[in-house]
């Protein structure tokens, strides 16, 4: 298969991931030679890529200790069935760790919001940071101004066709397959080749839960340029006159169907057993590990970009970086910073830490993945990563009141009656 032996070689490299409880703090070969003495900091990750690898993250902090001798640093790995709860009780307790790593969704909206978290304005100030791109630079900053996490990597998710299916159909033509893009045009004249060759499922609309809604929802919003917040990410605009044209014509395109009894996991796995020409959730992730677990993966994936009505696709994405908890002790937020600094300030160890997390880079940077197919390919989506509105008031009501609003259209209500008063769930 196209690029097995580019993903077999990435296999050794990334690690399945689980909670990995602590790893003692890196202790110095030599009595430390910085003014103020010993400082003792708590990281703690959630899994982002091999952040949760305590061999992987060991390797980090012994290269910052032997610069940094007088700074130790312990890590505890967390998962997300119970990494939340873990935070929230480590602050009722005074005791949240000085680091955290996870996204603007819980750094700025969630725990920033809430007060627990200190301002990182003055890390924005250095060169490398003014090479971040501009939509991350937004989705780390609080309405009030202050930045409550610095930015480390990020992902893009994207969608995926069928090659082998859409050449034996004819549909290859409506595609760009240089810059795996495609119009809505394009699009909708590809599900009637699809259906014409007796392809019964061309894409399925999945809404059993908030699974994989990333997938849906910026299918939605790049067909007629719709969005799902204002600019401002102070309210949800799903009621708009484009984001209902894209619903309409998802409902009434033969070949394309609302499933609510399906959830994106069971969609991925129709589409790798040939049962769908298409799926709207996808990634470089879910290629590695179908193509090594999955013996139904027996044709030629190509990823997309969602399908547009002009201009570029605005893809949804993960960002993930590093928040300071404002424990009280000013020394020990410079020393958090410090390791932020140390990460993000030098290529060498920012790179290192990029590779760890099998994300890209934030920044406009050279490839880092030159030798490797697969993610060099996954690379071309990075520039299309759109809107970060994860961070908006009511976003988990928000994330339910979309799928339980697809699984209505799916049983039949009107889309103008489905998508009113959005996000209240009815």
């Amino acid at each position: 298969m196209k690029k097995l032996f580019s993903l077999l070689c990435l296999l050794l490299s990334v690690t399945l991931l689980s909670a990995c409880g602590s790893v003692p703090p890196v202790q110095s070969a030599a009595p430390s030679d910085k003014p103020g003495g010993d400082i003792e900091l708590t990281l703690w990750t959630f899994p982002v890529g091999n952040w949760t690898n305590p061999t992987a993250v060991s390797a980090i902090l012994a290269g910052f200790h032997k610069e940094y001798p007088n700074i130790h640093i312990s890590l505890k790995c967390l998962d997300y069935d119970t990494g939340d709860e873990l935070v929230a009780q480590a602050a009722a307790d005074h005791s949240a760790p000085d680091l955290i790593l996870e996204g603007p969704e819980r750094l700025v909206a969630n725990w920033g919001e809430a007060g627990w978290m200190a301002d990182l304005s003055d890390l924005w100030d250095s060169e490398t940071s003014g090479a971040i791109y501009d939509n991350i630079k937004t989705a780390c900053r609080h309405t009030d101004g202050a930045y409550y996490v610095f930015p480390i990597c990020m992902s893009a998710h994207c969608m995926a066709i069928n090659y082998d299916m859409f050449r034996e159909a004819g549909a290859l033509s409506y595609i760009d397959e240089e810059t795996h893009t495609w119009t809505t045009e394009g699009f909708i004249e590809a599900v009637h080749a699809l259906t014409a060759y007796g392809q019964e499922s061309a894409g399925i609309i999945y809404c059993k839960n908030q699974s994989g809604d990333q997938g849906t929802r910026a299918l939605v919003n790049n067909l007629y340029g719709g969005s799902f917040t204002d600019d401002a990410h102070v309210s949800y605009t799903v009621d708009s006159p484009e984001t209902q044209a894209a619903l309409q014509l998802l409902y009434d395109l033969e070949g394309i169907t609302f499933e609510p009894s399906l959830s994106s996991a069971e969609a991925i796995d129709l589409f790798c057993k040939k049962k769908t020409a298409m799926c709207f959730c996808w990634n470089a992730s879910i290629q590695l590990q179908k193509t090594i677990n999955s013996s139904d993966l027996d044709f030629e994936v190509f990823p997309m970009a969602f399908p547009t009505n002009g201009g570029a696709p605005e893809l949804e994405g993960g960002i993930w970086g590093f928040g300071i908890f404002d424990n009280g002790s000013e020394e020990r937020i410079e020393a958090a910073k410090t390791f932020i600094r140390y990460l993000t300030e030098n290529d060498a160890p920012y790179i290192k830490s990029v590779l760890i997390s099998s994300y890209w880079p934030v920044r406009d940077m050279d490839n880092i993945y030159e030798n490797d197919v697969l993610m060099t390919e996954y690379s071309i989506f990075m520039p299309y990563m759109g809107d970060y509105y994860q961070i908006t008031p009511g976003w988990t009501q928000a994330r339910a009141a979309w799928w339980q609003m697809l699984a209505r259209i799916g049983a039949g209500t009107d889309i103008s009656e489905a998508v009113k008063g959005f996000p209240a769930l009815n």
